[in-house]
């Protein structure tokens, strides 16, 4: 946690002093005021001095006030401080996973990144904020007060190292039986997180396959390690403040019990007693403050180490050193000799894979569930890279471009269309973020998406809810091809994008999508599509069969009909020989 502290603090150095220079003043203040009233007591409540009293007492007022706005003033720089570094964590966590390849994402889990976004750095805040207005102050209290203390008698001083250390153990041996709890609890809050999403995402399967009871049951069991963790964490601080609150109170009898003593036999003046016990109870006070601050340092360094594992992780996937100058331009796509494995994978999911995805071509990608086709259009876009062989865009290796450089030449729609909350426009202008209405209809026109868009009441400015859920399949799917569309990219990549679609709109769509990629020769995006439908690819300039990672044919759907016995069998699954031909 300290090494988290000390990077993200670095830059508030100055209101960090400042900070430190108002608690201080707040401490001689307190320290000063148990003086100025044994002073009062001495020399005026027991001779009568009214004058004096008047004199000391306005000085204690002007004390107070001072040490009050300091206080004040020293909170408010404090909270802005605490909130600021959280802000600069957050966003450095965020920019860090922005980084990340899937393959880091898989690691850490998509619930387990957001809690430690959001969770995690709350709990790292809020001690920020205690420390900068309890953890400085508390020191220079209790260090001041045994000083004073001792002034006051040396004697009654004996007492502190009985007390102090007494406390001091019971703390300790409280924090060590719960700092282990602390870590386990901010997995439990991950497994929550966990089951929580999958239950909101997946509500419709949950109801198809009547299966409420057996997740509740799954919330309710995950629920109830989360409570037994923070039942044992808080059953042992529970223990914590009766306990200090009894050594406070037997310290303070005890000085009263020996003070007494001192005071009957004329060592000790009553104002210096009045002074001790305030001393003693500043000092151990200035350790309650502490300890409330232990309750919740443990969960912040669990929460602390969290982050920064995140922090810490190096992407799989970099950008180079040295960049390549050779930015895309024509958008020939060449995978050469592509072998590629999951990482913990038994088996490559691609072997020496060969084929080249040409400009003004229209290249299909085919093969059953499982033959690595979206692999293969991964390792294209480097969401993974390559464990042999080479992608090369326009002869260059897309290791070697910078990631703005190589996805800008790609117009991505993938699998799962994914919509993010906004209008339609917004989404649209992901794509492309000065595009104007008449670039916005005629993505759309061509997607086959304008007749429903116009049917909304708001038209493209209708709201569209997170990940697109108030849109059918089909909708999502057709915005999200007229997103890719817009970008007018070297190269349109569709992953199995028409499988939502009926076979009206996509012979509709692929009619006005040729008619729009092919406008200019000199100009035309390279065309890849992922497809389990025939009849989408039947017209494409080149088919690439794969099969159990391997590519087994490469060539138009006529010759591959002759040649490619995995290509007849997908063919003749879905048309008949006289469709086929």
């Amino acid at each position: 946690m300290l090494r988290l502290l000390r990077q993200y603090l670095a830059p508030y150095k100055r209101t960090l002093i400042l900070i430190t220079a108002l608690l201080l003043v707040q401490a001689f203040g307190q320290l000063y005021l148990p003086y100025l009233n044994a002073s009062i007591i001495n020399n005026g409540v027991l001779t009568g001095d009214t004058t004096y009293i008047l004199k000391i007492g306005g000085v204690m007022l002007l004390v107070t006030a001072v040490f009050t706005v300091a206080s004040i003033v020293a909170v408010y720089f404090s909270a802005r401080t605490a909130m600021r570094f959280g802000r600069d964590v957050r966003r450095a966590q965020f920019e860090r996973v922005q980084e990340f390849a899937l393959r880091e994402v898989n690691e850490f889990t998509a619930p387990s990144l957001i809690t430690r976004n959001t969770n995690d750095v709350q709990q790292v805040q809020m001690v920020v904020v205690m420390s900068l207005t309890t953890m400085i102050s508390a020191p220079i209290v209790a260090i001041g007060g045994v000083i004073m203390a001792i002034q006051e008698d040396v004697q009654l001083s004996l007492l502190l190292i009985v007390v102090i250390p007494l406390m001091i153990i019971v703390i300790g041996a409280i924090i060590v039986r719960a700092v282990p709890q602390f870590a386990i609890m901010q997995d439990r809050i991950d497994r929550i997180n966990l089951v929580l999403r999958e239950n909101l995402t997946g509500i419709r399967v949950i109801r198809a396959f009547v299966k409420n009871r057996f997740e509740r049951q799954r919330f309710a069991d995950a629920n109830a390690d989360l409570t037994s963790t923070a039942l044992k964490v808080n059953r042992l601080f529970a223990m914590m403040m009766p306990s200090l609150m009894f050594i406070l109170n037997i310290a303070t009898i005890g000085v009263l019990w020996f003070g007494g003593h001192l005071v009957d036999n004329g060592s000790l003046e009553i104002g210096n007693l009045t002074a001790f016990i305030a001393y003693v109870t500043q000092i151990l006070t200035s350790v309650m403050m502490a300890v409330m601050m232990s309750v919740m340092i443990p969960r912040a360094s669990a929460s602390a180490n969290r982050i920064q594992e995140v922090l810490d992780t190096n992407p799989h996937i970099t950008e180079p050193a040295h960049p390549s100058s050779q930015i895309p331009t024509a958008g020939v796509i060449e995978l050469r000799n592509v072998d590629f494995s999951y990482p913990g994978a038994e088996q490559p999911v691609l072997h020496d894979v060969s084929f080249t995805c040409k400009p003004g071509e229209m290249t299909a990608i085919v093969g059953s569930t499982g033959a690595g086709k979206t692999t293969a259009i991964s390792l294209m876009t480097r969401l993974y890279d390559v464990t042999g062989g080479e992608v090369l865009i326009d002869g260059t290796n897309v290791k070697d471009l910078l990631f703005e450089d190589l996805w800008a030449a790609f117009g991505m729609v993938p699998q799962k269309a994914f919509l993010f909350a906004g209008t339609i426009a917004t989404n649209l202008r992901f794509g492309k973020q000065d595009a104007t209405e008449v670039e916005i209809w005629q993505a759309l026109r061509i997607a086959q998406a304008e007749d429903f868009v116009r049917a909304l009441p708001a038209g493209i400015d209708s709201v569209v809810d997170q990940g697109g859920q108030n849109l059918s399949g089909g909708q999502r799917q057709r915005i999200a091809i007229a997103r890719a569309l817009i970008r007018q990219p070297l190269v349109y990549v569709f992953d199995d994008s028409f499988s939502a679609l009926d076979f009206t709109t996509d012979t509709k769509l692929r009619a006005a999508l040729a008619e729009h990629t092919f406008l200019s020769e000199q100009n035309a995006p390279t065309v890849i599509v992922v497809a389990q439908r025939v009849s989408t690819v039947l017209k494409a300039d080149q088919i690439v069969v794969l099969d159990e990672g391997r590519v087994v044919g490469v060539g138009d759907h006529h010759s591959l009909l002759e040649s490619s016995e995995i290509y007849r069998e997908i063919v003749y699954s879905q048309l008949t020989a006289q469709e086929a031909s």
